[in-house]
């Protein structure tokens, strides 16, 4: 039994003809994942189950993933998208409900969480309230660099606009200890989302929104690597920053 493709599914809210319908194979398969010992799918098959499950395939299927193990520096480097609309959503659920210690979300308008993940601003009061530390790294919606990228994005969605209605929903959840946003323009192009030790970073292109952003999926493995050398990027930008609600941060 494959107890974790089990549990998965049932996290997922997912049935086995649900599943086999998003791999694009026959129920029985599905059901020979989970039940035959062992049985490991073609890598295409465990790559669509790993996005529309939301796991790591070295969580669903531990002895393929140790036959593709990396060593070398890109070891971090666990998925990578063309696109950051390619990145499923469930992905973003589970690593904001497995983080424990921090999660910051450090892109310019952070607007797409609010659309993407039902009920946000509770999951992240729930976070905070058990002692997670919460962040939004946000673009100032009145700075000159907002209105230059809205000039190079030109869509009728504004960038202020989007920072505003991210502002407007933080507002309902800053008298939570623990939530805090300031402002900063030194990630305009360079989003970076933390989640404990998994991060998702999407390098903004020219004349592009952040949806169409490539997108990198991180986990630590090492001092000083990628992981790290983000980590510190936002660091150093919220060190720098203007607090949204004041000095203390949570108004």
């Amino acid at each position: 039994m494959n107890e974790a493709l089990r549990r998965a599914l049932l996290r997922a809210h997912l049935t086995d003809r649900q599943l086999a319908e998003r791999c694009g194979v026959d129920i029985k398969t599905v059901g020979r994942w989970i039940t035959e010992t062992g049985r490991v799918p073609h890598a295409r098959h465990r790559w669509a189950a790993c996005e529309a499950l939301g796991e790591d395939e070295a969580v669903l299927w531990p002895t393929a993933a140790k036959k593709a193990i990396k060593v070398g520096p890109d070891r971090e480097i666990i998925s990578a998208y063309p696109y950051r609309s390619a990145c499923p959503a469930s992905l973003w659920r589970s690593l904001i409900t497995k983080a424990e210690r921090e999660l910051t979300f450090a892109g310019y308008t952070n607007y797409f969480l609010w659309l993407e993940q039902a009920r946000f601003g509770a999951a992240l009061q729930r976070k905070a309230n058990r002692g997670c530390r919460v962040r939004f790294l946000l673009g100032n919606p009145e700075s000159d660099l907002t209105r230059s990228r809205e000039r190079d994005e030109n869509v009728a969605l504004t960038l202020s606009t989007r920072i505003r209605v991210t502002l407007a929903e933080l507002d309902k959840v800053r008298s939570q200890p623990g939530i805090d946003a300031r402002f900063s323009d030194g990630h305009a192009h360079l989003s970076v989302f933390r989640f404990d030790d998994d991060m998702i970073v999407t390098p903004l292109l020219t004349h592009s929104v952040g949806h169409d952003a490539p997108t990198l999926h991180l986990r630590r493995h090492q001092d000083d690597g990628m992981f790290d050398r983000f980590a510190a990027h936002v660091e150093e930008l919220w060190g720098r920053g203007t607090p949204v609600w004041g000095d203390d941060g949570n108004g």
